[in-house]
């Protein structure tokens, strides 16, 4: 077999990136079985929206590394994968090692694999949060076996997620296939040297409770005044990287206050197995005093189990039932009294230190690598010989090796310290035209939404400029001001309807967005202010544009009453209209299709996501198709032109196409997948997007990739290169929607080519 192993891999300091390199050696002893070619793909942490050279410098059996935020580095693992020639793929799960929220980032690469999969669950929630609980049952539904630690874990899996008992099997985690040595060193080094040596090791972070061993430690001296309390590792790089040392000097400044600073040492490194295997035997105690139960498998606890050591620990899950039948001691979470009373009185009687010790050892046998390598290479074979392939090969229905990536180049090139400029000539800001309200409201949700798929830097930095840029807009009344000139000199009195309704949409979309309370609540005083205006909108687009910003304020505010009823008022005239409109053969708002059409069913369909009203879906979802009927009815998105609009009983002028519109069809595409679940719209929403790569009826790219900007509109004679905000935040904003539509992919990844044609027909 050759198998192919997707986990973090050392030299990254992580748990099961240990465990991942151990089962890998353990497996690969069996020659006659797997393949020396059997590979690694590596989780690496770096940083996401710079280009970085991979911070590990990685051993030869990793041929394939992912950066965790990189979501097009999962979809390339996966074709890296099936293009390998691989029987088999084992995948090591903990929610935070994968990119995206709760790790979604794992489930479309999953989804493409053509090989069978076995998942290792290192975690496994008692209380998950939805998105935690989808994303286990869907890696179960893609595994021929789900792999657990502990017999709490298959209760968990069962009871509360659901999956059947006959897909989980429970190895118990491996440990070192070593013997103590006689000549141990570590016994005979300054910490160790004629002292007696209570030990705990392992990433330091809160979670870990080593305070309630230094909290015991003067009751301990009192009686045993040559008891050291050793500590072995390195901080977590997470709590190095937000606060540093902080609590390791915590710790010191509690041992000095206790008066017992000279009992405690800190052994600050990462250390190879055979090392820690002697600093385990070495040691006269091993204590895992962990702060809470929700620990359902502990690799370290493992390890002192193997090595034979005396456990003491708290009552955590795993502990529970490693412990079990005199394999250790147990005290209470935070109890460093009965702590302190357990060590005393085992050191006080030395033969029950030694049974402990000796049914530790006995226990641990079982549990050592080359053992568990085989349970796992017979477990590897039956799911090669069970598997059914359940998917043909299909092109998926989203391509994110199609797309470019992203990038705020242009973005940054336009912005200066006002706002972002309207117009290019080309790539380069014209600073003639000035600024406008719209540009800004748009720059300001696409940051929010690059910030949120990307956590790019380089889009947090933004969003206060055109945050800045709406309040300086804004007049006395609420309501707001346009255009502004280079010189920011006012050049109107008060916006269009469109404006303001694309100002509340970016106001709406933030308060249900920020990335911290200070723009959340700068956001909700602008939104606040602007209220009494609502009432005054008359303008199909406009009210469009507000009901979308209402709808995501209201998603942060469920609720506020008077705005809901405001929600609900500003639907009543866009309904009518449509009602009025409406013939047998033209289902519109309005007779004719004009600007950014995509807007009225979108305002409709969030409308409807919020309060449910089944005319204002009805109207939506019509009226969207009768869309889709006048423009992708060529098998690419062909918009309703500038250059003369579509009248009824006309025919549709094809140019002048504007970014505007795609934008607003992908937007759209993507809400009524989110409200049906109906795979259509995900294929057109894709389509749509494409429209910006070439799939229209010039099949020319309206994105520039060396600039990172889009062109202007799609015009007779082809590309219009200037590349101005309207049109470049239309694209980033289509590009964030789709890679948003993309975390959800493994709902649709494995439908048939012949089930896609199926439902785009219906």
């Amino acid at each position: 077999m050759k198998i192919a192993y997707i986990s973090t891999y050392p030299p990254r300091e992580c748990g099961i990136a240990t465990f991942n390199q151990n089962l890998l050696h353990a497996i690969g002893t069996d020659k006659a079985s797997v393949s020396a070619e059997s590979f690694v793909v590596a989780l690496t942490d770096s940083e996401t929206d710079t280009e970085q050279v991979n911070p590990y410098e990685y051993p030869p059996e990793v041929q394939f590394s992912i950066q965790q935020e990189n979501q097009n580095d999962y979809i390339r693992a996966a074709d890296y994968i099936n293009t390998s020639f691989t029987d088999s793929c084992i995948l090591e799960h903990e929610f935070g090692i994968y990119g995206g929220e709760s790790g979604v980032y794992i489930l479309p690469l999953i989804a493409r694999l053509q090989v069978p999969l076995v998942t290792i669950l290192h975690t496994i929630l008692k209380d998950p949060t939805y998105m935690q609980l989808t994303i286990i049952r869907e890696i179960a539904k893609y595994s021929a076996k789900i792999i657990v630690m502990s017999n709490r874990a298959v209760e968990f899996l069962t009871t509360i997620y659901g999956i059947p008992e006959e897909k989980i099997q429970l190895i118990e985690h491996g440990v070192p296939d070593l013997e103590p040595r006689a000549d141990n060193p570590v016994k005979a080094s300054l910490p160790f040297k004629n002292k007696t040596v209570l030990f705990t090791f392992g990433l330091i972070s809160r979670n870990k409770g080593l305070e309630t061993v230094i909290e015991a430690l003067p009751a301990i001296v009192a009686k045993h005044p040559d008891v050291v309390y050793v500590v072995l590792g390195t901080t977590h790089p997470g709590v190095i990287r937000n606060s540093g040392e902080e609590y390791r000097d915590s710790l010191k400044r509690l041992a000095k206050k206790l008066d017992v600073e000279d009992h405690l040492i800190f052994v600050n490194k990462f250390v190879s197995e055979e090392e820690l295997y002697s600093y385990l035997t070495a040691a006269d105690m091993y204590i895992t005093p962990y702060l809470n139960e929700a620990q359902i498998t502990s690799g370290t606890l493992s390890y002192a189990i193997g090595a034979g050591a005396a456990v003491i620990s708290t009552p955590y899950w795993h502990a529970q039932e490693l412990l079990a039948d005199d394999r250790g001691r147990l005290f209470d979470f935070k109890d460093s009294q009965n702590l302190a009373v357990i060590v005393n009185d085992l050191l006080d009687n030395p033969e029950q230190l030694k049974a402990l010790k000796s049914n530790a050892y006995n226990y641990g046998l079982k549990l050592r690598w080359p053992k568990t390598g085989g349970v796992f290479i017979n477990t590897l074979k039956k799911s090669i010989a069970a598997a059914i392939q359940r998917k043909k090969e299909v092109r998926p229905v989203i391509d994110i090796d199609m797309m470019p990536a992203f990038s705020m180049a242009h973005v940054q090139r336009l912005t200066d310290d006002t706002g972002i400029v309207q117009h290019a000539k080309y790539g380069i800001p014209n600073l003639k035209e000035g600024y406008c309200l719209d540009d800004n409201a748009r720059a300001l949700i696409m940051v929010i939404m690059a910030w949120q798929q990307n956590k790019s830097k380089a889009a947090l930095e933004l969003l206060p400029v055109y945050l800045s840029y709406i309040q300086y807009m804004q007049c006395d009344d609420g309501n707001f001001r346009n255009f502004l000139s280079f010189r920011r000199e006012y050049l109107d009195e008060i916006g269009s309807e469109d404006s303001f309704g694309r100002t509340i949409w970016a106001l709406g979309y933030l308060c249900s967005n920020a990335p911290n309370n200070s723009y959340r609540e700068f956001a909700k005083e602008l939104f606040a202010r602007s209220i009494p205006h609502f009432e005054k909108l008359k303008h199909l687009r406009g009210l469009g544009n507000t009901m979308i910003g209402l709808s995501s304020f209201l998603k942060a505010h469920p609720h506020d009453e008077f705005i809901k009823e405001e929600f609900n008022k500003l639907a009543i005239p866009l309904k009518k209209a449509y009602r009025e409109n409406r013939t047998e053969d033209w289902h519109w708002y309005e007779g004719q299709l004009t600007y950014d059409n995509a807007i009225l069913p979108l305002a409709l369909l969030s409308h409807y996501e919020i309060s449910h009203d089944e005319e204002s879906l009805a109207i939506a979802l019509e009226s969207m198709d009768y869309l889709t009927s006048k423009t992708l009815d060529k098998g690419y998105l062909n918009p309703v032109g500038n250059d003369g609009w579509l009248y009824q009983n006309q025919e549709m002028a094809i140019y002048d196409q504007q970014a505007i519109e795609t934008m607003a069809m992908v937007l759209m595409y993507f809400k009524a997948y989110e409200i049906t679940h109906d795979l259509k719209y995900i294929r057109q929403m894709d389509l749509s997007y494409q429209w910006f790569l070439g799939e229209n009826s010039l099949r020319l790219p309206l994105y520039d990739y060396e600039t990172k900007g889009c062109g202007d509109g799609l015009q007779t004679y082809g590309v219009n290169r200037n590349q101005g905000a309207e049109s470049t935040l239309a694209y980033w904003i289509s590009h964030l929607t789709v890679l948003k539509a993309l975390e959800q992919e493994y709902e649709f990844s494995d439908k048939t080519e012949a089930s896609i044609k199926e439902e785009l027909l219906k």
